[in-house]
């Protein structure tokens, strides 16, 4: 039996040993076909596929149908389209923020563990002056300065994210790079390209690579929170948290029945809650599958 078969025998033993992290990967492969199928499950109408339809703006939502599976929100815009064109916004929010400040991270944290020195504590003094201030707070300054949008929501998570990641990394880097393979590498005149690719890096991504995993549902959280505050993405975006914010004012009804439009609030906060539960989870499976310390047992 060849490495690569034990390796991958270890990893579907550990996560089957999980019953929770099997709902993780079941959540979020069951998010990627729909945000796959989604021109097939809500073929759009017109232009912009992102661009929830309606088909007038009568205010008050109404409750589903044969024509609108789970209603409509204020403004009579579909939530059935809004939910599963919100998937592909969901994705691509918490992929692209979460990779740009994981490579952000990986390049400055690298840089600042392993030369150490000045570098150091110039890189490290800069991302304690981010770590001061509270991320949503400071996620709502710079997009209220740069103005309301999704791309610049994406910005400000990026510029929110990328310290936390320099923060892991250069610990990682400043354990490994003091063990006796990475001093025989040096001895033997790899260069600093080298050691960083072949000895160190693969020795210290794991941890990285579980907390970005954990990372992408808290990103889509706070892309939702922005969003439902009106700083996010525009109106009648294809965005979950536009959605909530939709709902606002349909959460507690004056008419005597206050769950009377329930579903213009509870539908699309169940796709964030199990999209970011999905994450989550899925993160467990990381950290029990790449832990080296469980690999012994």
């Amino acid at each position: 039996m060849g490495p690569a078969v034990k390796e991958l025998k270890f990893i579907l033993s550990r996560v089957e040993q999980s019953p929770l992290s099997v709902a993780g990967i079941a959540i979020i492969v069951f998010y990627i076909a729909l945000a796959l199928l989604a021109p097939v499950l809500a073929p759009p109408p017109y232009g912009d596929p992102y661009m929830i339809p309606h088909e007038r703006w009568f205010p008050t939502p109404q409750p589903p149908s044969s024509k609108h599976p789970f209603g409509t929100a204020e403004g009579q815009l579909d939530i059935y389209y809004g939910v599963v064109w919100g998937t592909r916004t969901a994705f691509r929010i918490g992929i692209w923020v979460v990779a740009v400040s994981l490579a952000i991270g990986l390049i400055t944290g690298t840089i600042s563990g392993y030369y150490g020195g000045v570098i150091d504590e110039v890189m490290m003094r800069f991302t304690d002056i981010i770590f001061a201030f509270p991320a949503l707070i400071l996620c709502m300054a710079v997009v209220a300065a740069l103005g309301p949008g999704l791309d610049n929501v994406l910005l400000a998570l990026v510029l929110v994210g990328w310290p936390f990641y320099t923060r892991l990394i250069r610990g990682e880097i400043l354990r490994v790079k003091q063990e006796d393979y990475v001093e025989a590498a040096k001895a033997v005149g790899c260069s600093d390209l080298r050691v960083l690719v072949r000895h160190i890096l693969p020795n210290s991504i794991y941890p990285v690579l579980i907390v970005a995993t954990l990372d992408i549902g808290a990103v889509v959280l706070t892309a939702a929170a922005l969003s439902f505050l009106g700083l996010g993405a525009p109106t009648g975006y294809a965005d979950w948290g536009q959605m909530i914010n939709y709902s606002q004012n349909w959460i507690w009804s004056a008419a005597g029945n206050p769950w009377q439009y329930w579903y213009v609030f509870i539908i699309p906060g169940l796709f964030i809650f199990t999209f970011v539960l999905g994450w989550n989870l899925l993160g467990d499976a990381l950290r029990d599958v790449l832990d080296p310390t469980l690999r012994r047992r």
